[in-house]
């Protein structure tokens, strides 16, 4: 192990991808940091005595460059004589200050598009003619800063890619970090191996120890509960506790009423065989009378996320424990509008959905800057079940924010009934391995049919299956018809309630992964 990683500073400028372009990074076997957008000449320098610095990327963001108060670079940032990679928002701002001319863009690109390599140097190397390429921008570089020369373009966007003449600065107005960019990793490559000079010598084996450290550091010999849902995230986090706390750390499953049809019977199965202080806390009666009727989605996870904090507060009051742990991951954390500058997409009910008043000392998140892939990685190294390992991705909050609309006990049941079917059907095919998730979506909506020759007035259920490599972006399966058709007849025939299945083929962005 080296004394020192070789690593990339990626400066967070708020946007969705901040994260993303870290972890593609480690990907490489390089380290990344994320730091704040206007670190100092002098903070870097700092840094190099921890990490050998090779290069900084300037993330996205939602801003505007022309915003009075949108995030800027530190003035003299240029000065610490290292690669730069500006993307995106990073793109147009290194163009802004270097007496670039970024302006509104007359036509916007949200999503895929297709750009012309002109020039394939440096970062560039490598690429076809034409590349497909993930878009997400309003503003738009119209002409080379001074000393600059512009390397590629779209229909749209005149200096799509541009680089300094003499110096390794780039810019790239597309999202390199992103899987719909279809060469993105090589652009990526190009630039940590190439222009930045980096060495693969980190390893992910070596967050784990980080991670363990960081937990004996922050509880000091203290007791600690964690919130155990079951899932892969909560599952590694807690496999991490026990490794840092050993007896002093109680595992509780919260059984809120929202869980599919099986699923608190399977988790209690599974997890009191581990060498953990495992407690079941039945639920489901608080969180229903506090979440029946509510209609708006924020709300739901807001209540969600008070009432779990509660049920930990009376479980720790018992047991002595001074600290809660969570396994909150990166998308989590990025939705819920954590960093400074970025957008609140939905209030997770672990992050945004807490309350503001909490009686537990800390709040302690190991899984914080992972992606769920990542998270996979990690219970492999810790030798944990496959089924756990292999688990779907579940919302905390259950089925609750899968039922649009208010919460009754009808719909409910029509979310554990249908979603029950979508597993089963699913599961029976070949290309289920590759899925992401699947699952089912009690709309608000009612739809006339026919059953048994008589009119029938009842639910439109959606069916949303989704192919992702880490949640940040995902494309909706192309599941074959007759797969569909029979998961349609299925629930039409099965669930009384509903009279109509329809099948969500929006990929994310523009919408998420969950309807709520």
């Amino acid at each position: 192990m080296p004394a020192k990683y070789d690593t990339i500073l990626v400066l967070d400028f708020g946007g969705q991808y901040c994260h993303l372009i870290g972890r593609r990074i480690r990907e490489h076997g390089v380290y990344s940091e994320i730091v704040p957008h206007d670190i100092s000449p002098e903070e870097v320098k700092a840094l190099n005595g921890k990490f050998n610095v090779k290069g900084l990327i300037f993330s996205g963001g939602p801003s505007s460059v022309y915003e009075p108060n949108a995030p800027k670079l530190h003035p003299r940032i240029l000065e610490v004589n290292l690669p730069i990679l500006g993307l995106c928002y990073g793109h147009q701002l290194l163009a802004q200050i270097v007496n670039g001319k970024v302006e509104p863009a007359t036509c916007k690109e949200y999503g895929i598009a297709q750009v012309a390599i002109d020039k394939p140097v440096g970062i560039l190397e490598g690429l076809s003619e034409k590349e497909q390429v993930w878009m997400s921008h309003g503003d738009t570089v119209m002409a080379p800063p001074p000393e600059f020369e512009a390397l590629a373009h779209t229909d749209n966007c005149p200096v799509a890619a541009f680089r300094h003449k003499s110096k390794p600065i780039y810019g790239l107005q597309w999202h390199p970090e992103v899987i719909h960019t279809e060469h993105g990793m090589r652009m990526l490559q190009n630039f940590i191996f190439q222009v930045c000079k980096a060495q693969a010598n980190w390893q992910m084996e070596d967050l784990i120890g980080k991670m363990v450290k960081e937990l004996q550091t922050e509880t000091s010999g203290a007791r600690a509960i964690i919130g155990l849902s079951g899932g892969i995230d909560s599952s590694v986090a807690t496999a991490l506790a026990a490794k840092a706390l050993g007896e002093k750390l109680t595992a509780v499953y919260v059984d809120h009423g929202f869980m599919r049809e099986g699923e608190t019977e399977s988790i209690r199965e599974t997890f009191e065989k581990f060498d953990i202080n495992f407690i079941v806390a039945d639920a489901h009666e608080r969180f229903y009378s506090k979440l029946y009727g509510v209609t708006e989605p924020e709300t739901k996870r807001k209540i969600m996320g008070e009432e779990f904090i509660r049920v930990f507060e009376e479980i720790a009051a018992q047991s002595g424990a001074e600290y809660l742990i969570q396994g909150t991951i990166y998308p989590d954390r990025i939705e819920s509008g954590a960093s400074k500058n970025s957008d609140k997409i939905k209030s997770h009910h672990n992050v945004a959905g807490l309350p503001e008043k909490i009686k537990f000392k800390k709040i302690l998140e190991p899984l914080r800057d992972l992606y769920k892939d990542e998270v996979r990685k990690v219970a492999r190294m810790l030798e944990l079940p496959k089924e756990l390992v292999n688990r779907q991705p579940f919302p905390g909050p259950g089925l609750a924010v899968r039922i649009i609309g208010p919460l009754t006990e009808e719909k409910i049941r029509i979310a554990k009934q249908s979603d029950k079917i979508i597993r089963e059907e699913i599961s029976k095919c070949d290309f289920a391995d590759g899925l992401w998730q699947y699952f089912s979506v009690v709309t608000d909506t009612k739809a006339t049919g026919v059953k048994g020759d008589a009119r029938a007035y009842g639910y439109v259920v959606a069916v949303r299956a989704m192919e992702s490599r880490e949640a940040m972006t995902a494309s909706f399966a192309k599941i074959p018809y007759p797969v569909l058709e029979h998961i349609s007849t299925r629930i039409t025939n099965e669930v009384p309630q509903v009279t109509r299945v329809v099948y969500d083929i929006t990929h994310k962005p523009p919408a998420t992964i969950e309807w709520e």
